[in-house]
């Protein structure tokens, strides 16, 4: 059961990542494709899929915590076991193309950062399906998703920008140094694809 000030909170998320999850679409439909090669086409999904399940995440975790006497620690649970299949299935994904530590240091920081939000979430669900004494339990809850709309929106701009976004990458224009680019070399518009 959750207060009436989580219930704005929660009515608030809801709202965002709806909005959100309408506008990820539009942008993946008006975005150029991909570019050839099965290693930019992969980045390119898993860089939407993330997004998706992260608005997915918040919207559905928001919505199903608004109906009257729900604990909000089942729709976390589920959504945290969702999501922490999605990051199994992306690996597994990785695997059979990337071939070099470089192609996986690049995409590794986005599945550790979503197995975070999830692991959190999971744990807070059981908590609060448990019946935890403090608040903590929904707080971390609600942590997590507005942990999930921010990488989300991270996520999506990558898309529509084509241009990696993450710490790493941000750190390097800082400094100076030249990021690198949104797919790899050998999978880039014009480079030469060995597939």
């Amino acid at each position: 059961m959750v207060d009436a000030g989580m219930r704005d909170f929660l009515a608030a998320l809801a709202a965002t990542a709806g909005a959100l999850t309408g506008l990820l679409f539009v942008a993946l439909s008006v975005s150029p494709s991909a570019p050839p090669g099965p290693l930019a086409r992969l980045v390119r999904q898993v860089r939407a899929g993330a997004a998706l399940i992260a608005f997915t995440n918040a919207l559905a975790v928001s919505l199903y915590g608004l109906v009257p006497g729900t604990n909000l620690g089942h729709p976390a649970v589920v959504l945290g076991v969702i999501g922490i299949l999605f990051c199994a299935a992306g690996v597994k994904s990785m695997r059979a193309v990337l071939r070099t530590a470089g192609q996986w240091s690049r995409q590794v920081g986005l599945i550790v950062l979503l197995m975070a939000i999830f692991g959190v979430e999971l744990a807070a669900g059981l908590a609060a399906i448990a019946g935890a004494r403090t608040a903590t339990p929904l707080h971390l809850i609600g942590y997590t998703l507005v942990t999930s709309l921010i990488v989300g929106v991270a996520r999506a701009w990558e898309l529509v920008g084509e241009r990696d976004t993450g710490l790493f990458a941000s750190l390097a224009v800082l400094l100076g140094r030249t990021p690198p680019p949104p797919y790899p070399l050998e999978d880039a518009p014009g480079g030469d694809d060995p597939h």
